[in-house]
């Protein structure tokens, strides 16, 4: 669905249009084993239907690269979508930067206009998926990957080699993609099938993918700076025996979506099979539908809706992470009935813990036994090994609390006014305890350093759909006067400025206050932060250095931000 209202951003960043690029059609027959491949962003890549790298090619994608996926009815050999398929023993080197990353989307999106697709426009194209090596829990060591013939020979995954190196996935971007292959058969936005060690995969973004956002199928690949927004089933999913791990994910389900879970985590298949799945993840943050809402259907229409879901023998680890504003419990853990073979068997083992985690905002209610449970295999409560769930997670430092996030509560239909930051000054922005080898220790808990206004700007900034969905939707504009919730900001006075211009605004209540003048490129040119008092304020701002243009004024106070439009003319 396109958005269908405009906003001062949109009108400022119309003249930024970019001019369009020559369009090289690739087809199965482009990429062969063996060979290197080089795309550039001086071109657009657009994906005619299922495209294959076949083991000993590379394909090297320079950064600011554009690659579409042809939607089924434009494909030319009668594939039912389009896809990028990294298969077993080829390599991909995409390094996009914060700047100039790499994007994936549909062959409609008009990326120079940010009001064009939005967080529920699904299904347009397929996704990227790689294949791998290393060591995975099928039957004789090895699989067919899902979305794919079972007969295509070219989507077999795994092996024996757990450092296997399939390349560099950093600063890409995967969008609206998660066609149909066939009923209930999508692909989801990121595959990682097998995949070894030796692969990096670091600032990775999912956005308004039809099926699940990331999964894994096996493999130890470690995922780290990864955000999952708006998709029609899950965000994170491992099966298959993954054993690496990941910090720093972000996961935000949309309010009025079908949508499923946050993490859907699976041991192996069958659940006997060994290796089981037993990743560990840092620095998570995982934002729900709402505490109180109702999803029009999908996952979350489930009898026990969840954040994260444990079952066939699955085992994991969580820690120093965020779960919030779910409409049902938190945590369930599979304790079946008819076998001993379950991820309820892992928790006792010690292979599956939370630790150090915040928890809050959750409709089943808030005591540690609605929010962690166990589960038989039709997802009914099991009271027994509930009880003994509960008290394990409270002994772990795990806490039921308000992380203070910077601003959830006011999300519209299309799930904006969302910043997911601790606050700077808040429980959650400081405490963490120090990380294991091979992760990062920080302070915080969750996803993001703490920050209440652009002074201090998350990961996700600038690169990424979700920041520029947000940023679009999220900031109140207007002439004369905006208003949020009591906070209330004036237009700049004189507008046109020459000289100086003075900046109204109004508190309800005492609050830190950051003010920003911003140019088109989101470059900010003037701040000022600090506390003030309830009541009307004022502050100046020196116009005199400013060159002619168009900027923006952005106040966040308490997690609310609110725009006006400046003008400078000399």
């Amino acid at each position: 669905m396109k958005l269908r209202f405009t906003t001062i951003l949109a009108a400022l960043f119309a003249s930024a249009a970019i001019s369009a690029q020559e369009t090289v059609i690739v087809t199965d027959a482009d990429l062969q084993g063996g060979t290197t491949n080089n795309w550039t962003a001086d071109k657009e890549y657009l994906l005619d239907g299922l495209v294959y790298l076949e083991e000993g090619g590379r394909l090297n994608i320079a950064a600011g690269t554009v690659i579409r996926g042809r939607s089924q009815g434009n494909i030319s050999n009668g594939d039912n979508t389009a896809a990028l398929i990294i298969a077993r023993g080829a390599s991909i080197y995409a390094e996009g930067t914060a700047t100039a990353p790499i994007i994936f989307t549909a062959e409609d999106d008009d990326l120079s206009d940010l009001l064009d697709f939005d967080n529920r426009d699904r299904g347009e194209w397929g996704g990227l998926i790689i294949l791998g090596k290393a060591t995975i829990a099928r039957p004789g060591g090895e699989d067919g990957i899902e979305g794919i013939d079972s007969g295509e020979e070219r989507a077999r995954f795994g092996g024996s080699e757990d450092d296997d190196n399939s390349g560099i996935l950093k600063y890409v971007s995967i969008r609206h993609g998660g066609a149909q292959l066939s009923t209930d058969n999508e692909i989801n936005g990121l595959t990682l099938g097998g995949v070894g060690s030796g692969t990096t995969v670091d600032y990775i973004e999912v956005f308004a993918n039809e099926d699940d956002g990331i999964e894994w199928f096996g493999g130890t690949v470690k995922v780290t700076h990864a955000s999952v927004a708006f998709c029609g089933d899950d965000g994170f999913d491992y099966d298959y025996g993954w054993r690496g791990g990941g910090q720093f994910w972000f996961a935000l389900q949309g309010p009025s979506d079908a949508t499923g879970r946050s993490g859907e985590h699976d041991g192996a298949s069958p659940d006997e099979q060994t290796p089981f799945s037993r990743p560990t993840i840092y620095n998570a943050t995982y934002i729900g539908i709402g505490s109180n809402a109702q999803a029009p259907g999908g996952d979350a229409n489930r009898a026990l809706p969840l954040s994260v879901l444990f079952r066939d023998n699955a085992g994991g680890y969580y820690r120093n992470s965020i779960f919030t504003d779910f409409n049902g419990a938190a945590i369930a853990i599979e304790d079946r009935t008819d076998t001993e073979v379950d991820s309820y068997g892992r928790f006792q083992a010690g292979d599956l813990g939370f630790f150090n985690n915040y928890f809050f905002a959750f409709g089943r209610g808030t005591e540690a036994t609605d929010l962690f449970l166990a589960v038989d295999q039709n997802e009914a409560v099991v009271e027994a090994s509930t009880a003994a769930v509960a008290a394990n997670f409270l002994q772990n430092g795990n806490v039921i609390a308000d992380p203070e996030l910077n601003g959830i509560g006011d999300r519209d239909a299309d799930g904006a006014n969302v910043d997911a930051r601790v606050y700077a000054y808040g429980a959650a922005a400081t405490g963490a305890p120090a990380a294991e080898a091979g992760f990062e220790t920080v302070a915080y808990y969750g996803a993001f350093a703490p920050g209440f206004d652009l002074t201090s700007p998350s990961w996700i900034n600038g690169w990424t759909a979700l920041s520029q969905y947000m940023l679009t939707n999220d900031i109140i504009n207007g002439v004369g006067q905006v208003e949020a919730n009591g906070f209330m900001l004036d237009a700049p006075v004189p507008n046109p400025a020459s000289l100086q211009a003075r900046i109204n605004f109004e508190l309800p209540r005492a609050a830190n206050v950051s003010l920003t003048l911003i140019d088109l490129t989101g470059r900010p040119l003037y701040r000022t932060t600090r506390r003030y008092d309830a009541g009307v304020q004022s502050e100046y701002i020196d116009a005199t250095g400013l060159p002619n243009g168009s900027y923006l004024l952005i106040l966040d106070a308490d997690g609310h931000r609110l725009l006006q439009k400046m003008v400078v003319a000399h």
